[in-house]
């Protein structure tokens, strides 16, 4: 783990400034894209290029159980990971069928699917039958958490080996808005009351479960917040872990990718905490209607292309987000240039920063 994290370089800036110089170049005000033009100077500098390509694109969906769930803090029961897991390989759920319009492919991976024989479709970089019951004690040892993190690195080092340029992240796992709220109140140092929402529709009563599960996870297991691997091993999920990697894998591999709520974003929070270079290769997509995902975007330091008040998880805001990044780069690659047309360019006058 060490030397993987020590060969994250940090953002390439030069390649940064080329990409600005042709935003400016182009024929509009100048940074009047706002975070679209953002975006594509941040996959330059991940990349070390200006010349910016985004068509064959990936949504990398880990799947894996929570013991918490025993504690009543789901609508739901655990069999549902699994039924969703198979309709994602199936081509059916919503993410399905977003990311079909986006041109993306939707890659359904078993973390630790609970009692899962497997099935066609779905990748199986499988750690262990489901984690343990954090109120209880640990979700998973020091060395699963690990295991998880390092195959969510190998899972971007394949996506990339078949040509993938963008990656969107994903999530299916009941009972997965608890370990992320429990990880996140760790790191963040907040209150668990504050970092709990109601997930897929908690009643009064099931929230109150909730939030006293998260507390009783932490008082039990006392995870080091300066120790993100002992965070996640300790209070968190194998899906989590999973999403870990696969932001240090873009990094590593220079593949940029699209946060997608507030389970994807407190993992990306354990890898930006594991390695601050990682940073450069997050996109924020959108911001969750869960309460706790604009207080992990501000950690990250990333803004959201969305606020749409989202929280359907799956990959589905990542994925929203792709078309976006599309048409800003129609107009980053179209050649309508101030140049091209014989008028002067825009000056930086003051009135908005570029």
């Amino acid at each position: 783990m060490k030397e993987l994290l020590q060969q994250i370089r940090p953002p390439d800036e030069s390649a940064r400034q080329e990409a600005r110089r042709r935003w400016n170049a182009c024929m509009k005000p100048l940074g009047s894209l706002g975070l679209l033009e953002k975006a594509l100077e941040d996959i330059a500098a991940l990349t070390g290029s200006a010349d910016i390509f985004l068509r064959e694109r990936a949504a990398l969906v880990l799947c894996a159980d929570n013991g918490v769930v025993a504690q009543g803090v789901t609508q739901c029961g655990s069999d549902m990971t699994a039924i969703v897991a198979r309709n994602l390989a199936a081509g059916v759920t919503s993410v399905c069928r977003m990311a079909a319009e986006a041109g993306c492919r939707v890659v359904p991976v078993d973390m630790g699917i609970l009692d899962f024989p497997g099935a066609e479709g779905v990748l199986s970089c499988r750690i262990a039958n489901g984690t343990g019951d954090i109120s209880q004690g640990p979700a998973m040892t020091r060395a699963e958490a690990e295991q998880a993190v390092l195959a969510g690195v190998e899972l971007v080092r394949e996506q990339k080996r078949q040509g993938v340029r963008l990656l969107a992240t994903g999530e299916m796992g009941i009972g997965n808005t608890t370990t992320s709220s429990a990880v996140a109140s760790v790191l963040l140092g907040r209150p668990a009351v504050e970092m709990t929402g109601r997930g897929s529709g908690l009643s009064d009563e099931g929230l109150s479960r909730k939030i006293h599960a998260i507390e009783q996870a932490v008082a039990v297991n006392r995870p080091d917040p300066a120790d993100p691997i002992d965070v996640l091993a300790k209070v968190g999920g194998l899906d989590l872990a999973g999403l870990c990697g696969v932001f240090l894998g873009g990094a590593l591999y220079q593949v940029p990718v699209l946060l997608d709520g507030f389970i994807s974003s407190t993992a990306a929070l354990c890898a930006l905490r594991l390695c601050p270079n990682a940073g450069k290769a997050m996109l924020a997509s959108h911001v969750s209607a869960e309460p706790a995902a604009r207080y992990v975007l501000e950690a990250l330091g990333k803004e959201p292309l969305i606020t749409a008040g989202m929280r359907l998880g799956e990959g589905t805001g990542a994925v929203a987000a792709m078309p976006l990044l599309d048409m800003a780069r129609a107009v980053y690659a179209s050649g309508y240039t101030f140049d091209g047309c014989g008028v002067e360019p825009y000056q930086p006058l003051g009135g908005f920063t570029t």
